[in-house]
């Protein structure tokens, strides 16, 4: 491969009925508005599918899917949207071509990869780009029979308020996915995402009503059977206590938070970087709370590494946090080691609309 190979621009247009359109510029093309050369023009159609063959190829999408959320806690969005993104257009697209039988089950699996989409904007610090991609996914379910997923968009929303300080939104954005799903494990998630949201004003009366009904709701939900993906976080061993422990700390008892996250950290396996930051950032900023700075710092470095790769916008709120509580203690030569580290985990070369500068 030349050079010129590498630096070369392409364009892929993904049409609703599954066709596509390829295009590779030349990069020496001349600027100043002019249009480029085009290189090589590739456009495709997909083929009339046969009764039965939409159905054999969804096991392999089921187990694409599965290995875009491992690959997800490996790598940045840069890497896995894309894939997700090509995948929902794919499916899209045999959903056209799909038997009716097969149609609806073809349009869930493409709306869980919209989904996923959806989070994986909002890791890149694009809000409405993860809502617009959310809303997609909620479509997508609710053509093929499953509405379901419009509770969980509605937790989703709530999320992106979470994390702008909109505790109002919050607590009333669950309120309504709790309100309009189904499934018990919704409603869990639901009460958990009204926890945090009383817990941003200090309500912890309420706070507390909510996390108690989250954890009898989670407790009391039926194992997912593996034939659809599940909805939220699959990769933290104690969703329950992460959430208790996120809402302690966010109501100022920094101690109980260290109680409820205890050793978890410990539990969730080391390819799982994107789980391991997320809690360990949770984790060391209610250390740095209670002066325990030596263990703060140490797990700091380790979410700082992590960050640098996964290119996570929600994590570097959190580490933005942490940083400001170790500079409480400036002369700590361990503070001290440790804040370049969180310096090159805050900083993101990506600027544009929606992603952080």
């Amino acid at each position: 491969m030349t050079e010129a190979d590498v630096g070369t621009p392409w364009t892929l247009r993904l049409h609703a009925g599954g066709e596509s359109d390829f295009m590779a510029f030349d990069p020496a093309s001349p600027g100043g508005g002019a249009l480029p050369s085009t290189i090589v023009s590739w456009s495709l159609a997909p083929p009339l599918l046969e009764s039965g063959e939409t159905n054999s190829a969804l096991p392999y999408f089921r187990n694409v899917f599965d290995e875009f959320r491992r690959l997800g806690q490996l790598f940045g969005p840069s890497v896995v949207a894309q894939l997700c993104i090509a995948a929902t257009s794919a499916l899209r697209g045999m959903a056209h071509q799909a038997q009716p039988a097969h149609r609806d089950v073809v349009l869930r699996l493409a709306s869980r990869f919209a989904e996923y989409t959806g989070w994986m904007a909002q890791e890149a610090g694009s809000d409405a780009a993860s809502l617009w991609w959310t809303e997609q996914a909620v479509q997508l379910a609710a053509d093929g029979g499953d509405d379901e997923l419009a509770a969980y968009a509605l937790i989703r929303r709530a999320e992106l308020a979470l994390y702008t300080g909109d505790s109002m939104a919050t607590v009333q954005l669950a309120r309504r996915a709790a309100q309009q799903a189904r499934s018990v494990r919704i409603r869990g998630l639901a009460a958990q995402r009204e926890a945090q949201g009383h817990a941003l004003v200090g309500d912890r009366d309420a706070c507390r009503r909510a996390l108690d009904r989250g954890a009898e709701l989670t407790a009391g939900a039926v194992p997912p059977d593996g034939a659809a993906p599940v909805l939220g976080s699959i990769h933290l061993p104690d969703l329950t206590a992460f959430v208790a422990g996120w809402c302690m700390h966010d109501l100022g008892s920094p101690a109980e938070a260290v109680t409820l996250l205890g050793d978890g950290l410990d539990a969730i396996p080391p390819e799982s970087r994107r789980a391991r930051a997320r809690y360990g950032a949770r984790l060391a900023l209610a250390l740095a709370n209670v002066g325990e700075i030596e263990q703060a710092c140490a797990i700091a470095e380790l979410v700082a590494s992590h960050v640098a790769l996964i290119d996570s916008a929600t994590i570097r709120a959190d580490l933005l946090r942490l940083s400001r509580a170790l500079n409480r203690w400036p002369k700590n030569p361990t503070v001290r080691r440790t804040l370049p580290h969180l310096a090159i985990g805050l900083h993101t070369h990506r600027t544009g609309p929606g992603t952080p500068a």
